[in-house]
């Protein structure tokens, strides 16, 4: 990658990197390493382990913080939240990581740089990445400017097939399903598109590496449907 490309991300991700090659293994997906028949090490996947890590210790004092009440189960709903796949593809978004990524032409072709699976895993890198070049500090401040943000739309996101129940309950608008309407992918990392129905109409159509994430995923536009119609 172009060292003026490097530098367009590391200004969308407001740090500068004084080993460029961290940048460069946490934006290299294994489909590349693959395609290139480069070592099994050197691909985003151990820095993904690390940012990982770093990500739930600073989230957990994000929340430990700021909600002094808050009982220790809700505690772990809420980071669950927080730092889940779709909310963390959500600021791969944001930050525009996906036209970074060092992708096999296979991925690439496939839709990788806009998969869930392979941004979410790309922002663990990258925070992994930022961790070993500048330290604990720096990883935090950017978890905090880029992960730790809108946490009610993500609160909202992981309870969203229950709060989509009780708001079509509550308006007796009809019976909720959930419709598998496709799949695909290798076995390994299959993606499922499902839509939920209120009734007989499509309120909503989600994708995920499961049912269950697609699902939530459709009951989170479902829920954004009819809010604007309750607006109307």
């Amino acid at each position: 990658m172009k060292e003026n490309r490097l530098k367009e991300l590391e200004s969308a991700i407001g740090y500068t990197f004084r080993d460029a090659g961290l940048l460069r293994q946490a934006l290299m997906h294994s489909s590349y390493t693959n395609e290139k028949h480069l070592p099994k090490h050197r691909c985003n996947e151990r820095l993904e382990f690390l940012g990982d890590a770093v990500l739930e210790l600073i989230s957990s004092e994000y929340l430990f913080r700021n909600s002094p009440d808050t009982p220790e189960g809700e505690l772990t709903r809420t980071r669950a939240s927080m730092v889940c796949e779709p909310s963390l593809a959500i600021c791969a978004r944001d930050i525009g990581l996906g036209e970074y990524l060092l992708l096999g032409k296979g991925e690439d072709a496939t839709g990788g740089r806009s998969r869930d699976s392979v941004t979410s895993d790309a922002l663990e890198a990258l925070i992994g990445a930022i961790y070993l070049d500048g330290g604990f500090t720096s990883a935090k401040e950017f978890i905090h400017r880029a992960v730790l943000t809108d946490l009610e739309d993500k609160k909202l996101f992981y309870d969203s097939k229950t709060i989509l129940q009780e708001m079509v309950q509550g308006a007796k608008a009809g019976r909720i399903t959930y419709r598998l309407t496709g799949e695909d992918g290798p076995d390994h990392e299959k993606s499922f598109h499902v839509e939920v129905l209120i009734g007989e109409r499509v309120y909503g159509e989600g994708t995920g590496r499961s049912k269950k994430a697609a699902e939530q995923q459709a009951a989170y536009h479902g829920i954004l449907q009819l809010r604007k119609k309750e607006k109307k």
